[in-house]
């Protein structure tokens, strides 16, 4: 019987996934032993395959499918004090061995590093928990053609809007396995479903835009195109003749489409890698307070079906769920291997990397935890402020703090949502900016980095 064009297409299973681990793994292996023959001291190798469909429509009509399948092998080979990383997508087993052999002249030829090397053995995962990261019911194109077609149509249909920049669906999955001469073995399978849309609302110069979307890992937590469609074309509408406001200091709200951004600042400031290089605004901070009391900032690289959740960092060090910022106080940088050592701290399980790359340290599911108040108790005592729902331009020094970005929302008068705004810049410094924000309670887990709704106090809003 075919497949209905609503239902995703069983095209694989954690079975199929097992046995192309166990012969990727071999190819791991091999790498690994031609490496050391070569004259690498240690080494590690890493196989990323990834397979991804998107399609996307404009008012209706296909514009573009696209597909893609990718094996990459990564290897990093470690000379004495001295490390380089090479990447290949030759998997003939003929070719590992200049491969790994290119790897170690490379090695010999750079300067030494005195903080690189692989894990201690004793320091590698041993265990891994039970993880839901794959979705392995695959969608047909005609499956993402049509969720696009219905989310442009569910925007299109609201009273006001008049154009469409196109509607997106795409599926993708990959599978990262990584091995070391020191003994850690390990791999996991990752999938993406997702659709968006941006559309228009008025007419000639005074046109204005915006867009919705979801991303998930598994098929049956996305949300429903209709509903992706009405809340794009809504918020376009909502947007149209808007006015500009005087410069003015006030409380801002950052609506949670941009209040991770805040949070993805404090997560960069804490980064390993940039406290032990020195260009941190919060380089001196640890275990003070940075945000007001009762606050708590976490990351969870387990967080049940989160965006970036994983087994293992990679480095094959085992990660779990750790308290960053704890009643307000810094309890600990993001670290991996490196910047651990050149701190002389024990690694948090946070390195990343790709296949042609070191190791970084990089949170995983990173998010401020949900405040007691709701949105509107947050903002019914503001007699003049700035509600944002759109941030421009990255205008965030991370050695100073200093931040302004351009912003485009509603005006706030009188504890109530007045009028739109655009053309506005909101400037301020990050560690104060930390120190005035209250949360709301409508904590949602829909990108990486997330937060709730914002109150940051007598921040400065540049208008006319």
């Amino acid at each position: 019987m075919p497949n209905d064009v609503n239902s995703p297409e069983n095209t694989g299973s954690s079975i199929d996934s097992e046995q192309r681990r166990a012969d990727h793994l071999s190819l791991l292996e091999t790498l690994l032993k031609e490496a050391k023959q070569a004259g690498a001291e240690t080494a590690d190798a890493m196989f990323l395959q990834s397979k991804s469909l998107s399609v996307s429509v404009r008012l209706q009509e296909p514009e573009k499918t696209e597909r893609e399948e990718s094996n990459d092998l990564g290897l990093r080979v470690f000379v004495g004090k001295r490390q380089a990383m090479v990447s290949t997508t030759d998997l003939r087993p003929e070719a590992l061995k200049d491969f790994a052999a290119r790897a170690v002249a490379m090695a010999c030829a750079v300067p030494e590093d005195e903080f690189c090397g692989l894990a201690h053995p004793d320091q590698i995962a041993s265990s891994f928990p039970e993880l839901e990261s794959c979705d392995y019911a695959e969608p047909s194109p005609e499956m993402l053609l049509q969720r696009a077609q219905e989310t442009e149509a569910a925007a299109l249909s609201i009273s006001g809007v008049t154009n469409s920049e196109g509607a997106d669906a795409s599926y993708g999955r990959s599978s990262v396995l990584l091995a070391g001469s020191h003994g850690f073995v390990g791999g996991y399978d990752i999938s993406r479903f997702g659709i968006g849309v941006a559309v228009l609302a008025g007419e000639g110069a005074a046109m204005e835009r915006d867009y919705d979307y979801s991303s998930v890992v598994f098929d049956e937590d996305l949300e429903k195109p209709q509903d992706i469609g009405h809340h794009a074309g809504e918020r376009v509408v909502k947007r149209l003749h808007p006015r500009k406001v005087k410069t003015i200091q006030a409380p801002i709200i950052f609506d949670p489409r941009v209040s991770g951004g805040l949070i993805a600042s404090l997560a960069g400031a804490i980064n390993g890698a940039s406290i032990a290089r020195g260009t941190s605004f919060l380089k001196e901070a640890m275990g003070t307070q940075i945000l007001p009391k009762g606050l708590t900032v976490i990351d969870d690289p387990h967080h049940y079906r989160g965006l970036r959740s994983k087994l293992f960092d990679a480095e094959g060090l085992a990660n779990q769920k750790r308290k960053f910022v704890e009643d307000g106080v810094l309890q600990s940088w993001i670290l991996d291997l490196r910047s651990a050592r050149q701190l002389g701290l024990t690694s948090t399980g946070h390195a990343a990397r790709g296949p042609s790359s070191a190791p970084s340290p990089s949170p995983t599911n990173f998010y401020l935890e949900a405040g007691r108040l709701n949105p509107q108790e947050l903002i019914s005592d503001i007699p003049a402020g700035l509600y944002v729902t759109e941030m421009l331009g990255q205008g965030v020094n991370g050695v100073t703090g200093d931040y302004s970005r351009g912003a485009a929302g509603f005006w706030i008068e009188n504890g109530e949502i007045a009028y739109p705004v655009s053309e506005i810049t909101v400037a301020g410094n990050l560690k104060s900016m930390l120190m005035e924000m209250t949360p709301a309670n409508d904590l949602t887990f829909r990108y990486g980095t997330n937060a709730p709704t914002l109150r940051i106090e007598g921040m400065t809003i540049a208008g006319n």
